[in-house]
C-alpha cells in the first residue's frame, strides 16, 4: 500500500517544486524590471538601507523625500494589494488614498503593462528585504503641502494608457520605447517641464520630448537627433557603450546619470540596451540652439595653449588644471577621460552641467564593483567663481566650439545652490 502512494507523492513534490522555481523566475524577473526602472536611486538615501526611503528631492515648492518601497508591513508597503501597488505605479495614488508628487514618474510607470506590473509586484514584495523605517514629511508649508490639487493634475496631465507597439516599427524599435518611455522614465529628466512641472511631451510625437531639462541644478542632455548638443553624431553602438558604460568617444555620464549607469542600465541585457539605443537614434533632430554643425578645429587654441598668453586667464587656468587629462586638443582620452572639444554638454547653451561638475565634480561610476580610474574632481575649493567662469569660457570657445561665454554670477548662483544640497 506504501508503494501505491509513491507515484503520487512524487507528482505533489514535483509540483511543488515547479511551482517555487516559477514563484523564484516571477521575483528574478521583478528584480530585472526594478532594475530597468532604477527604482533603487531614488528611494535609497546616502548611507541608508536599499529602498528604504529617505532620500531628499528638491521641488519649486521645498524638499519632499522618498517613500519606504520595501515589503515592511508598517513602514513600506507591505500591506499593499497587488491592485493597489499597479495603482500608485500608474496613477501617483497611495494606499490609503493620498496623491503623490509627481518627482515619482508615475506618468511614464503607467506604460507599464499587467505583466511586468505582476513581476514587479512579486519582487516587491517576496525578493526585497523588510526595513521598517518612518517617512519623512516634505518640508513643503502648508497650503502648498496640499494634495487635493494633485487630482486635477492627473486629469490634465496623466495618460493612463499602457504602452501600445507602434504599427510599422519592428520589435526592437518598439521594445526600446516601451523601455525609455516606461520603466526607464528618460523623459522625467530629459524632457524640458511645464509651469505645471508636468513633462512637455512624453513620446515622440512630441517635439520637445527628449530635449532636454533642467533638474536639480543639471542639464540632462538632448537625446533627440540633433547634431551639435544631441545624439546626432552618435551611432547606434555609440548610445549602447554609454548606456552600458557611461562613457563614449564623444560624452562621459555625470550628475544623477552616473547613478542610471551604476544601478541600471549596466545590468540590462545586451538586446534591451541595443532596442533602447535603436529607439534613441530614431528621433529627429529637436531643441538645440539652431547653429551650424560642430566641425573640429584644433589650430587657434593650440596656438594659445602653446604660448600662454598673460591675457587670457582661462587659457592659464585650463593649463594648469584640465590640459593633463583633457589634452591639449582637447580630445582628451576617451573613454576613460572626455573631450571637451565637440562634447554636446559643452556645446548646451543651457551651462548648468558644465558649472556644476567643476564645482563638483562627478560620483564615482562602478562598473561590476569596480570604480572607473578617473572621475572628474570637485574645483569649488580650489578655483574662485571668476576663474571657473574664465576657464568654461575659454573651453566652451576653444577647438571651434563657439558657445557662448560663461558669466561669474552664473557660476556664483550655482555654487549658492549646490553647497545648500549638499
Amino acid at each position: 500500500m506504501k508503494n501505491a502512494f509513491k507515484p503520487i507523492l512524487a507528482m505533489v513534490f514535483a509540483f511543488m517544486s515547479s511551482a517555487h522555481a516559477a514563484d523564484d523566475a516571477l521575483v528574478a524577473r521583478g528584480a530585472y524590471l526594478a532594475k530597468a526602472g532604477d527604482c533603487i536611486a531614488c528611494h535609497s538615501a546616502p548611507r541608508g538601507k536599499p529602498l528604504a526611503g529617505g532620500l531628499p528631492m528638491m521641488t519649486p515648492l521645498g524638499a519632499i523625500y522618498t517613500t519606504n518601497i520595501t515589503p515592511d508591513p508598517d513602514t513600506g508597503i507591505g500591506r499593499y494589494t497587488e491592485e493597489e501597488f499597479a495603482r500608485a505605479l500608474r496613477e501617483g495614488v497611495a494606499k490609503d488614498g493620498h496623491n503623490l508628487y509627481p518627482a515619482m514618474p508615475y506618468p511614464s510607470y503607467a506604460k507599464v503593462n499587467d505583466e511586468d506590473m505582476h513581476a514587479l509586484y512579486a519582487y516587491f514584495m517576496h525578493g526585497v528585504t523588510p526595513v521598517r523605517q518612518t517617512n519623512r514629511e516634505p518640508d513643503i508649508k502648508w497650503p502648498l503641502n496640499m494634495r487635493w490639487p494633485l487630482k486635477l493634475w492627473n486629469v490634465v496631465f496623466l495618460d493612463k494608457g499602457v504602452y501600445q507597439n507602434k504599427p510599422g516599427k519592428d520589435v526592437a524599435w518598439n521594445r526600446g520605447a516601451y523601455l525609455i518611455q516606461g520603466l526607464g522614465h528618460c523623459g522625467s529628466c530629459h524632457t524640458p517641464r511645464g509651469i505645471a512641472f508636468q513633462e512637455r511631451g512624453l513620446d515622440e510625437s512630441s517635439s520637445t520630448y527628449l530635449t532636454g531639462g533642467l533638474l536639480d541644478n543639471w542639464f540632462a542632455s538632448n537625446l533627440t537627433g540633433e547634431h551639435n548638443t544631441g545624439l546626432g553624431r552618435w551611432s547606434e553602438q555609440d548610445v549602447a557603450t554609454f548606456l552600458k558604460t557611461g562613457a563614449n568617444a564623444h560624452a562621459s555620464a555625470f550628475g544623477s546619470m552616473t547613478s542610471v549607469i551604476n544601478n541600471s542600465t549596466q545590468e540590462l541585457t545586451d538586446g534591451d540596451i541595443a532596442a533602447m539605443a535603436r529607439y534613441l537614434k530614431s528621433l529627429a533632430a529637436a531643441g538645440g540652439h539652431g547653429g551650424a554643425p560642430y566641425s573640429y578645429d584644433p589650430k587657434a587654441t593650440r596656438v594659445s595653449l602653446t604660448r600662454p598668453a598673460a591675457t587670457d586667464s582661462g587659457a592659464r587656468v585650463y593649463t594648469a588644471y584640465c590640459m593633463h587629462c583633457h589634452g591639449v586638443d582637447g580630445r582628451g582620452f576617451a573613454p576613460m577621460l572626455a573631450p571637451l572639444a565637440g562634447n554636446p554638454n559643452v556645446l548646451e547653451k543651457d551651462a548648468s552641467s558644465l558649472i556644476n561638475v567643476t564645482l563638483n565634480g562627478t560620483e564615482e561610476l562602478v562598473l561590476h564593483g569596480v570604480p572607473a580610474p578617473y572621475p572628474m574632481p570637485r574645483y569649488a575649493p580650489v578655483l574662485n567663481d571668476q576663474q571657473i567662469a574664465d576657464v568654461l569660457t575659454f573651453i566652451r570657445g576653444a577647438w571651434n566650439n563657439n558657445t557662448p561665454a560663461i558669466q561669474v554670477e552664473d557660476v556664483t548662483k550655482m555654487r549658492k545652490a549646490t553647497q545648500a544640497a549638499r
